[in-house]
C-alpha cells in the first residue's frame, strides 16, 4: 500500500460551518488517520495519513468543504507517514 501523509491549512469561512465534524466523518469513512482542529487565526488545520488515493480525495474535499463553508485557500505540505491510527477532531 502506498501510504502518504499531508498537512493542510484551509482558510476562508471554515469555522462554525461543521468543517471539523464533516472532515472527521469523511476521513474515518476512508480509513484515514490524523486530526482536524480550528486555529486561532480562523483557519482549519488538518493532517491526513493513509492510502495516497484517500489522502488526495480528502484534500480535494478540503477545497470545497461542507455546504456552508467558503474555502479561499488550501495550503498543503506533504510529510513522511508517522504510522498514526484513528482520526480525531481537536
Amino acid at each position: 500500500m502506498n501510504v502518504a501523509r499531508a498537512r493542510a491549512v484551509i482558510s476562508g469561512r471554515v469555522q462554525g460551518v461543521f468543517f471539523r465534524a464533516e472532515a472527521r466523518q469523511r476521513a474515518r469513512s476512508l480509513g484515514l488517520a490524523g486530526w482536524v482542529q480550528n486555529r486561532a487565526d480562523g483557519a482549519v488545520e488538518v493532517e491526513f495519513e493513509g492510502p495516497k488515493e484517500a489522502v488526495e480525495s480528502m484534500l480535494r474535499w478540503c477545497n470545497q468543504g461542507p455546504a456552508a463553508a467558503r474555502v479561499d485557500a488550501v495550503d498543503v505540505t506533504w510529510e513522511p507517514p508517522l504510522g498514526d491510527e484513528g482520526f480525531e477532531a481537536r
